[in-house]
């Protein structure tokens, strides 16, 4: 029972690293390819990842964020994504927009059959994780980094916390999650006072991620998650390159991804261009509920949600989703309906 209460504290502090690390990534050009070897990269199933043959997307770089549970660091399959994040970059603008998927969303896992969408990482890795996203969402992600969840609390500790205006009714859940951070880990961060907008520092900043008790629940937590990413990426831009070095040291050697060093490098090379300008819950419109004595996300309507989800990430109106999306569209809704 301990380990099972244990995991699921890990498993809520994962989107913070997942977050941190598309700016760590822009950053990467700033340390020599010493440093950047420390990343564990992997080309191992890149062949293998599904794509819907209608789909065409130009203009765009997305890249896939993975969030595991994993004490000890195995970045690989047999470990389930508890944070999926889509950053889509425009390669004109530099905008970026950030779409993170609900794990417990319901999808057709390519071999495997319907489950939730965090069981695609855990059965075959980053490669069916990355086909399961492109065939129930007509995308075209193969690039991808997986990290887990250790070294939160010191990366936001060491941009000077991150600014956070704090409601009423999340601040008793917050200091109570800031106890447990505390036995976690072994330190003695006081609680807040009182709400209000004011700087927080990283255990604080993951207690206020874990919040999933007020109104909306899990999905108010992911909001909650996307804003802590984006004060985090202003304080990182604006940070001096001994502090970026020292994150950079703290986070890479807990990276997976199938960039090569130069590729990191050409992200890094416009890293002060870039601007994240929207982020998102996805799908859109969720019906969480239980099917089979498991609880899932099912999306109302899967068809329209990637209808959305383009128009959100590719300000394309009126996509016309795949045949396949379509088929998933209409047996997810007849299963959500049962």
């Amino acid at each position: 029972m301990a380990r099972v209460k244990k995991k699921k504290r890990s498993n809520l502090i994962v989107i913070l690293i997942i977050e941190i690390l598309i700016i760590i990534l822009l950053f990467a050009g700033l340390k020599v390819y010493k440093t950047m070897n420390k990343i564990q990269h992997n080309d191992d199933y890149d062949s293998s990842i599904q794509l819907n043959p209608e789909v065409e997307i130009g203009g765009y770089r997305n890249i896939a964020i993975f969030g595991v549970d994993s004490r000890e660091n195995d970045l690989d399959k047999s470990t389930h994504s508890d944070t999926i994040i889509v950053a889509s970059i425009d390669n004109k603008t530099k905008d970026v927009k950030l779409a993170s998927i609900y794990r417990d969303t319901y999808v057709n896992i390519p071999g495997e059959g319907y489950n939730k969408i965090n069981a695609a990482y855990f059965k075959g890795g980053y490669s069916l994780a990355l086909s399961t996203i492109n065939t129930n969402f007509d995308l075209d992600v193969k690039e991808y980094v997986t990290v887990n969840f250790e070294a939160v609390v010191k990366v936001v500790d060491l941009v000077g916390g991150i600014t956070l205006d704090i409601q009423e009714n999340e601040l008793k859940y917050l200091n109570g999650y800031v106890r447990s951070l505390n036995k976690i880990n072994g330190t003695n961060v006081p609680g807040l006072k009182s709400a209000g907008t004011q700087t927080v520092n990283g255990t604080q900043a993951t207690a206020y991620a874990r919040i999933r008790y007020t109104k909306g629940g899990d999905f108010k937590r992911a909001e909650r998650q996307r804003i802590v990413v984006a004060r985090i990426f202003d304080k990182v831009k604006s940070s001096d390159l001994s502090t970026i070095n020292d994150i950079i040291d703290e986070i890479f050697p807990k990276v997976q991804t199938n960039l090569t060093n130069a590729e990191l490098l050409s992200l890094a090379k416009d890293v002060f261009s870039y601007n994240i300008v929207d982020q998102v819950g996805f799908p859109f419109e969720p019906d969480a509920h239980t099917y089979n004595k498991v609880s899932y996300v099912f999306p109302i309507n899967l068809q329209e949600n990637v209808t959305k989800l383009h128009e959100f990430l590719f300000s394309e109106v009126g996509y016309l989703p795949s045949p396949t999306v379509q088929e998933y569209s209409t047996y997810v809704e007849g299963i959500r309906e049962q």
